[in-house]
């Protein structure tokens, strides 16, 4: 099968590269020739755990190819996908300019008939205006080719986004054309042998299931967090309720996990874009509102809790473990790194800040200053600091040496944003800890 894919970023990247890996004949088109180029030359632009192998594999072996030509890619392709990105507007609601730029360059070559698929993470009734911009260019042209469009949303976890492209746990397809449907279970086929995964359903059901089913996710961040805030007051462990409710099947373990807020091109996004739709159609989204609110407010957690133990945090150094907004990524976007980080420099604070993956991308979004330095290891970043806060819950800071860390520390405290230490280990090696939402008067919870 022939598969172009316009867009070459975390969704348009590796589903060509999964695609290519189970012999379909991809075509990735990017109008930065910049990007085009590295790939070419084997560089991959981010930070993907397995994609290189993969891109590279079939790069050699022809069946994956990057080019900036548009018309070459809709030539190619039995099915287009659009996989640009949609970033949010001044007003929060998805920006569709890319979307619908590539619809109308599908337009403007398409010969004879193909799917268009919407990956992108659009608003619902996108389907319509891909398929008018497409009819537009049609109609100047004056020829009459039959097409269909087809909304695919990606469900695509960032640091998990190869495993989960192979092995996806659902695949919505949503249009009214049974001859999309019975060419896209062709292209999934190989992702679909063990049990049925493909759900099909029209194409505003599909558009509103990709936001429901983050905002859904985002939800759960925030209420736990909500949780967290009020067993700090009471004089609970938020870790103990974690675990006490999470064993309930009906809510499960994932996404409850407290912190200092979610962040990402999703999520963020997302929760937006869905409440910027609803008030579009008159409805306000009260409890998506609040999601927004106490996620924004989380951001600025760890920022309290050094003010509370600092007082005045000028002229302190802080040492940060992790930058990306979570591990195995080299994504900051809306990253609650940034939120902290940007305090501390008001505040009148350095950073010494380590990072497995975003260094580079650190790098591009703060530039060279004064107050910042990058360091290799995470060791080099405590040294001189005054005290050392968990950003993101890489697995390499989960057991560190707490004795070199008293010892190195100028304040002896630690400032856990993401729950990954035992308070007594910490307290017990001379360091003030402070994490989120966990009660001073109750111990550590044990599953046996």
């Amino acid at each position: 099968m022939r598969v172009s894919i316009f867009g070459t970023g975390y969704v348009g990247l590796v589903t060509g590269a999964c695609l290519a890996e189970v012999g379909k004949h991809v075509v990735c088109v990017d109008v930065d020739r910049d990007k085009i180029d590295r790939l070419n030359a084997g560089e991959i632009p981010i930070y993907e755990p397995g994609l290189h192998d993969i891109v590279a594999r079939n790069r050699d072996a022809g069946t994956l190819k990057f080019t900036t030509d548009a018309a070459e890619a809709i030539g190619h392709g039995e099915i287009i996908f659009i996989a640009v990105g949609t970033p949010p507007d001044e007003d929060g609601s998805a920006d569709l300019r890319y979307v619908l730029a590539v619809a109308a360059e599908i337009g403007k070559h398409l010969s004879r008939y193909a799917v268009v698929v919407n990956k992108s993470t659009v608003p619902v009734g996108t389907a319509d205006r891909v398929r008018a911009a497409i009819e537009r260019e049609l109609g100047s042209r004056a020829v009459n080719v039959a097409f269909d469009v087809v909304s695919n949303p990606e469900f695509l976890k960032e640091g998990d986004a190869v495993k989960d492209c192979m092995k996806p746990d659902r695949i919505v397809i949503g249009t009214t054309s049974a001859e999309a449907v019975a060419l896209l279970k062709r292209l999934y086929a190989p992702f679909n042998r063990d049990h049925e995964r493909i759900v099909v359903m029209d194409p505003r059901s599909a558009e509103l299931t990709k936001y429901a089913a983050n905002a859904m996710l985002a939800t759960k961040i925030s209420f736990m967090n909500e949780v967290a805030n009020i067993a700090e007051r009471v004089g609970a462990d938020v870790e103990s309720v974690r675990l006490g409710i999470g064993s309930d099947p009906r809510i499960g373990y994932a996404f409850i996990y407290p912190g200092i807020g979610y962040g990402g091109s999703c999520f963020p996004k997302d929760v937006q874009a869905l409440g910027r739709t609803a008030a579009a159609v008159g409805y306000q989204t009260r409890i998506l509102d609040a999601v927004e609110a106490v996620n924004q407010e989380q951001k600025h957690k760890l920022f309290t809790l050094m003010q509370k133990h600092f007082g005045d945090l000028a002229g302190k150094t802080i040492a940060v473990w992790g930058l990306s907004f979570k591990p195995n990524t080299d994504d900051m976007r809306e990253a609650p790194s940034r939120h902290l980080l940007n305090a501390l420099w008001q505040a009148g604070a350095k950073v010494r800040a380590f990072d497995p993956e975003a260094r580079h991308e650190a790098e591009r979004i703060f530039g060279a200053r004064a107050d910042l330095c990058l360091v290799d290891e995470p060791m080099d970043a405590v040294d001189s600091a005054h005290a050392l806060a968990i950003v993101t819950e890489w697995k390499a800071f989960w057991s560190p040496d707490f004795a070199a860390l008293a010892t190195m520390l100028k304040d002896k405290a630690i400032f856990d944003g993401r729950n990954i230490f035992d308070p007594k280990a910490v307290e017990a090696a001379g360091l003030a800890y402070y994490g989120i939402g966990r009660g001073r008067s109750v111990t550590r919870p044990e599953v046996i």
